[in-house]
């Protein structure tokens, strides 16, 4: 179960990784400064953030649901911790209240799936709105907040073991974790069995809703990981990135990695991999000056044809569409 959506020579995972080769071979002979090693650890770099959120929405998608608000948790979360320093708040005074914030939105979301029986699709929409909303209007001044001065956030950014920036490092360890989680703990076990076939899940005894809450927990403190990683780098947060496309990046490497929307297929090799491909078109794209607008029409497309081929590879059930998780 921990592995791509099929297990055959042709497999999702092996498909997009043989892709991801191709493109970086042609990419490496054609484009002018692409083979260069800072343009090389730009690529991994890029990826890093994108990659660690991948890792949160792969566990909810495995379990079979989605988290559309942690775009909107990221830079919220990220956002309020840094007001809060600039205000005079300690560091764990700070992090305390934003950790629990963030406990507190991934609980509403575990909660209004699990226990409400709202689709996943929606309620995490509406939290992530909200938490937009409620941020921006009453605990933050401005649309970017900046690192304070010495804060241990500017001190990481400086921070290039053996020339590789820590998101890069950072995004490993979280794939690593999150693979121990999935593949040799019980809960792990249980995400996929949830993603499988929920009521047989339920009917064998495997506290369903309890797991529900878990894995949108998880998702929402991995989403804050990302937004002081993202802090980290810019010195700042710019809340506005809550309206970019970052989110949809994030479901397409999900996606084109090869785990299943359907749940109960996929692991972190997929992420790793959809998040390599993705990087190398990023750059490839910008390299050859591609304007934004024609690099988020062509993405989108890659999305909708991967959602399309997802659908008809791993076909949603009877029994997901009356659940209504995604």
């Amino acid at each position: 179960m921990a592995g791509g959506s099929t297990h055959g020579l042709w497999s999702q995972e092996r498909i997009v990784l043989a892709l991801a080769v191709a493109l970086f071979a042609v990419a490496a002979i054609f484009l002018p400064g692409f083979r260069d090693i800072g343009n090389l650890i730009s690529i991994v770099h890029s990826v890093s953030v994108l990659g660690l959120l991948a890792v949160g929405m792969a566990i909810v998608i495995i379990g079979r649901g989605i988290d559309l608000s942690a775009v909107a948790i990221m830079a919220m979360s990220a956002a309020w911790y840094l007001q809060l320093l600039n205000d005079g708040w300690s560091e764990w005074q700070a992090l305390g209240a934003t950790g629990a914030g963030v406990l507190a939105i991934g609980l509403v979301n575990g909660f209004l799936v699990a226990y409400a029986d709202v689709p996943a699709i929606f309620a995490t929409l509406a939290t992530g709105s909200f938490v937009f909303g409620f941020v921006r209007s009453r605990l933050i001044t401005q649309d970017a907040v900046p690192v304070p001065p010495g804060n241990w956030l500017e001190q990481l950014s400086g921070l290039h073991p053996l020339g590789i920036p820590p998101e890069v490092f950072i995004f490993g360890g979280a794939c690593f974790l999150a693979y121990l989680f999935l593949r040799f703990t019980k809960w792990g076990r249980y995400v996929y069995y949830m993603g499988d076939n929920l009521l047989a899940a339920r009917n064998m005894g495997i506290p369903v809703r309890p797991m529900n809450l878990l894995r949108y927990v998880i998702s929402a403190f991995i989403a804050l990981i990302a937004g002081l990683l993202t802090a980290s780098s810019l010195h700042s947060m710019n809340t506005r990135i809550v309206n970019s496309t970052l989110l949809y990046d994030i479901i397409l490497v999900v996606v084109i990695g090869g785990i299943g929307l359907s749940g109960g297929k996929g692991g972190m090799r997929n992420v790793i991999v959809g998040a390599i491909l993705i990087g190398i078109m990023q750059n490839a794209m910008t390299i050859i000056d591609i304007p934004n607008l024609y690099q988020n029409l062509i993405k989108a497309t890659i999305l909708l044809i991967a959602i399309v081929i997802d659908s008809l590879v791993n076909p949603r059930d009877e029994q997901t569409a009356q659940q209504g998780d995604i």
